[in-house]
């Protein structure tokens, strides 16, 4: 397949031009990364984003290896001497892989079956008469090929003939493509519990009688039907009515007949000829197809998991950050202690310490606390949301109340992945002699201070802001995180003085090693005072430091211009625009009255044409700005520490932790966190959650349903909730579940779908 083929797939998915996607293929295999390309080469991609450039690049690479399968079928079948040119047109014209497979089945090398053995003994005469003849009875014309040998009696011949038919029919791409499109459409994915497994298998006991259309599975749904599967628990099958199976009455069936154009009476063959059909359907078809659909449901949700986890690792990332302030880190214990840890405004650790003020040594821990206060000027100070939390919490204030002058900030920060940071290699690099514990305290303290700069250090999947993201996909999960970790870095930008090897390592054209020569050097050589010095570094190249120069920052540096996202190649268009004011850069820098008095259009040139020189205002305007937004934090309501002090009614601050497709957990400080469910998330109809609210939001709500024994709570964001004014009308909440689905699906669900909170909150951290 050609590249401009490729870009008109590519460029009608998109809604753009063709040359757009045409030039984003020469770039990338120019050897160019997605974050510079979707940032310096505007003028050639014609402005296409980092979300645009990435679905470019998945779909490029699909198409590629559609093209290497093509033409190792079209190979496969020339040798075979089978390739017409009728047949060779519709291979070249497959957009999917499946629909490839399908034209390729009757050639495809396979064990001698039974219809092949059928035409070896002579019956495909037979098969073809039987087929198309008419007023014939089966079994005198089936007397006449019975050899004795290898037809050995009418049975045996009309069983081969049957063979031959059914192989031929479920060779026929557009028939397949009819019964799939039918089963995409109407087709249910009905669950049962395996006899026997009830109690083993309590978990998944809301699918243990349940139906719903497949193209309306949702992801969550899907994946905990697919576990239950796989854990022995649960039988599913796939079936055209919800109450009825495919054997009572198969739709299929009849569109096998009408695609055949065979009319059907009550006589000896057309009898003959309707079985032929049924076991196409039910030997050859039904399996195969409820393969490949189960398998297109898992991808789906698998996909859909995968888009979630991405999109909430994007919003946890890209949080606003507290600043560089020195921080003292706390990591909660009982037991084990509460372990401290004060970094300095440049994540530098000062001091680390193990305090029990839950044990019975409250005031030797409040001593050590504000003696670290005092001594370090600690400006914020953060506190995981584990174990032991809020009494943490509780102690903290406690102590800060009795200090004068200035006090530091409280802040309760997740600590997930924490302890995998801790017992990681690099962890261990960075500090050999701190016990694994404290390390915890550490990681605490700087993801306040830059939750990017800290996270980057951590596996993302072990972040834990995924649905069900043990079950898909691990290499697609892998790949899309590692995405989203490299767009977040590079529109942030790092600074190059002060950023660890796993922030670096993240920056366009970098990679492990390069990251760590430039922390090698740095300790050798002391801070970088220029851009151009990274040339120096040992094996990066010009084409890695034209990828990630543009994504460095040098603070107070020689050049002004090092410290924002202006790239080093397009400096010569700054010293343009400062000839042209008669200014010098630091009068220009920030000054937003003398920049709106220019016209970017009399900057531009054959290589930076007017979208770099915009970005280049825009930098001017607000040099090394960061998009993150203002940092905030929730403020926990004093008195509620654990589940027990929730009241239904009760209207708390919390922030959101996860995004899912069914609702929103928001940690509102007692250890546990509560559900909002999508039919609560808004007063209107929410199709989306993350349209609603994002990883990291302050949110309001209020407590619906508490739930001790089996620790779950209901919250809801809804307006007439939080005002305090009657909740919605059963009415109107039907006809919120009526715009989800079916009435008829309804009354399927009824059972499952009555507890929505309970399905949601038992499966969304599986």
């Amino acid at each position: 397949m050609q590249n401009s083929t490729i870009s008109h797939i590519i460029a009608k998915e998109l809604a753009v031009n063709p040359q757009q996607i045409l030039a984003a293929i020469s770039l990338l295999e120019d050897g160019n990364t997605i974050p510079f390309i979707a940032r310096y080469r505007k003028e050639a991609t014609g402005g296409l984003d980092d979300t645009q450039l990435r679905y470019f690049e998945t779909r490029l690479n699909y198409l590629r290896e559609l093209d290497d399968r093509r033409q190792t079928i079209l190979r496969s079948i020339e040798e075979q001497g089978k390739l017409t040119e009728e047949l060779a047109h519709k291979i070249q014209q497959c957009e999917s892989k499946t629909e490839l497979e399908d034209l390729y089945l009757p050639y495809k090398p396979k064990r001698r079956t039974k219809g092949q053995i059928a035409i070896e003994n002579g019956l495909q005469p037979l098969a073809q008469q039987l087929w198309e003849g008419k007023d014939l009875d089966p079994e005198s014309l089936a007397s006449t090929f019975v050899d004795g040998d290898k037809v050995a009696n009418t049975k045996a011949a009309l069983d081969g003939a049957r063979y031959i038919l059914m192989e031929q029919f479920a060779e026929d791409a557009a028939l397949i493509a009819k019964l799939r499109n039918f089963l995409q459409k109407n087709a249910y994915i009905k669950a049962t519990v395996i006899s026997g497994e009830e109690e083993r298998g309590a978990k998944f006991q809301d699918y243990f009688a349940y139906s719903e259309q497949w193209k309306h599975i949702p992801s969550h749904r899907a994946l905990a039907m697919l576990r239950g599967r796989n854990e022995g628990v649960l039988n599913l099958a796939m079936v055209t009515e919800p109450d009825e199976e495919m054997a009572t009455k198969s739709y299929c069936e009849d569109l096998i007949q009408e695609h055949l154009g065979i009319t059907l009476t009550n006589n000896a063959l057309d009898k003959w000829r309707a079985q032929v059909i049924s076991w196409t359907w039910k030997i050859k078809l039904a399996l195969h197809l409820e393969t490949e659909l189960m398998a297109d449901l898992k991808d789906r949700a698998e996909s859909e998991a995968i888009d979630v986890f991405a999109t909430n690792l994007k919003a946890l990332l890209m949080a606003a950050p507290a600043g560089a302030k020195t921080t003292i880190g706390l990591d909660p214990g009982i037991r084990t202690g509460v372990k401290v840890a004060v970094v300095d405004n440049t994540g530098k650790v000062l001091a680390t310490d193990a305090i029990y003020p839950h044990t019975g040594q409250e005031k030797q821990a409040m001593a050590t606390l504000a003696s670290f206060i005092k001594k370090y000027h600690a400006e914020l100070i953060a506190i995981g949301n584990g174990t032991a939390s809020r009494e943490t919490e509780r102690f903290a204030k406690n102590v800060v109340s009795l200090l004068d002058g200035d006090k530091p900030q409280i802040v309760v920060v997740s600590e997930a992945g924490a302890s995998v940071y801790s017992a990681s290699e690099f962890a261990a690099n960075e500090f050999p002699d701190m016990d694994v514990a404290l390390r915890g305290a550490v990681s605490i303290a700087r993801r306040l201070q830059d939750p990017l700069a800290e996270l980057v250090k951590i596996d993302p999947k072990a972040i834990g802001v995924g649905q069900y993201q043990h079950d898909v996909n691990q290499n697609q999960l892998a790949k899309k995180l590692d995405n989203v970790v490299e767009d977040c870095v590079n529109a942030v930008g790092v600074d190059l003085n002060t950023a660890s090897v796993p922030l670096l390592s993240q920056v366009a054209g970098m990679n492990k090693t390069l990251a760590q020569n430039i922390v090698t050097y740095r300790d050798e050589h002391g801070r970088f005072e220029t851009r151009n010095e990274l040339k120096k570094v040992p094996r990066l190249g010009p084409k890695a430091f034209e990828q990630c120069a543009g994504f460095m920052r040098i603070n107070g540096g020689k050049n002004p211009l090092d410290a924002s996202g202006v790239h080093p190649e397009a400096y010569p268009v700054v010293e343009k625009i400062l000839q042209d004011c008669k200014q010098s850069i630091l009068d220009i820098m920030g000054n937003i009255s003398i920049l709106e008095k220019l016209d970017a259009k009399n900057f531009t040139d054959s290589q930076f044409g007017l979208p770099t020189v915009k970005d280049i205002f825009k930098e001017l305007e607000k040099p090394g700005r960061d998009p993150r937004g203002e940092f905030k934090t929730a403020t926990f309501m004093d008195g509620v520490n654990e589940i027990s002090d929730l009241k239904e009614g009760m209207v708390l601050e919390g922030t959101v932790t996860n995004v899912t497709n069914f609702g929103a957990f928001v940690d509102i400080g007692v250890h546990q966190d509560g559900l909002v469910h999508i039919s609560a998330l808004a007063d209107s109809f929410v199709d989306d959650p993350h349209k609603v609210v994002k990883t990291g939001d302050i949110v309001k709500v209020t407590v619906t349903e508490v739930d001790i024994p089996r620790k779950r709570i209901a919250l809801s964001m809804r307006t007439q909730n939080i005002d305090g004014r009657k909740k919605e009308s059963s009415k109107t909440s039907a006809r919120y579940e009526g715009s989800l689905r079916t009435r008829q699906q309804q009354s399927l669900q009824s059972s499952a779908m009555g507890n929505a909170f309970a399905d949601a909150l038992k499966h969304w951290k599986k």
